[in-house]
């Protein structure tokens, strides 16, 4: 097995690790806080954590680790874990099931192998470059759907209330799919890396949002990109396509030159 092979079967061993830890939490109304930037974290959200932290300690000393909850340990490590124990905090709180487990492993701008773990659903994603994505044991393969009138529309929030032009183009991006839908977070990732929605689309992630997805999306087939077009993961913002409607998504989406961006970024 290759290294990114090896770090594949360890980002979706310690996914449900961290993952059945939240979950003996879900539905239960955990002790909950308020962090300084308005969001919400619940002891469910600590404890997936620290497991998972606990794993990689013990099997990877010599790699960093990066979560949302817990302080950066071994900064400068030549790779580094990134963790969020609980993605869609909301969700979780309110008892949908369309929450996950993320784990990713990077080095430097790349990510080596990333799992997204759902445990109130019972789906498990994960993926390593050049290993391809896995949903569940089976090879898993974004759409083939090419025409935004044919495309499903998936975002996390659909009121984009950062910026007005960046709103005004979302509008434009959704009257022109078959469909849209919310409920998105790390859910929706999932749906186009499986086929089920064609398009998902992040105004603000951090790195935890996005990292896993990064090569689960690229391996199934499809495209993520930041709104600038770039290649990555840790842009801020995120776009995620099936192979074929990348392109149409950036032209409505992003600044002028979108395109020539992401040719010279490969």
């Amino acid at each position: 097995m290759s290294g990114a092979g090896t770090y594949m079967d360890a980002v979706a061993e310690v996914a449900g690790i961290a993952g059945d830890i939240a979950m003996e939490y879900y539905g239960s109304n955990p002790t909950t806080r308020i962090k300084s930037d308005g969001s919400p974290v619940s002891v469910a959200d600590t404890s997936a954590e620290q497991a998972a932290r606990e794993w990689i300690e013990l099997h990877f000393p010599e790699d960093g680790i990066v979560g949302e909850e817990l302080p950066t340990v071994r900064e400068g490590a030549a790779r580094r874990w990134i963790i969020d124990p609980i993605d869609g905090t909301y969700t979780f709180l309110q008892s949908v099931p369309l929450w996950g487990t993320l784990i990713a492993v990077a080095e430097g701008d790349g990510v080596i192998a990333g799992a997204a773990y759902f445990p109130a659903l019972d789906e498990t994603i994960v993926a390593a470059r050049g290993e391809g994505c896995w949903w569940n044991g089976s090879r898993a393969a974004v759409s083939t759907v090419a025409e935004l009138a044919e495309a499903r529309l998936v975002t996390t929030d659909a009121r984009f209330l950062r910026d007005d032009a960046r709103r005004e183009r979302w509008t434009r991006l959704q009257n022109g799919a078959r469909t849209m839908r919310t409920w998105g977070d790390c859910y929706g990732y999932l749906l186009v890396a499986t086929g089920r929605a064609d398009i998902m689309i992040d105004d603000v992630i951090s790195d935890w949002d996005g990292a896993a997805f990064m090569p689960i999306i690229t391996e199934a087939g499809g495209e993520f990109t930041d709104w600038r077009g770039r290649p990555t993961a840790f842009g801020g913002d995120a776009i995620a396509t099936n192979g074929k409607l990348g392109a149409i998504v950036r032209e409505i989406l992003a600044p002028a030159g979108v395109l020539a961006a992401v040719g010279a970024a490969r």
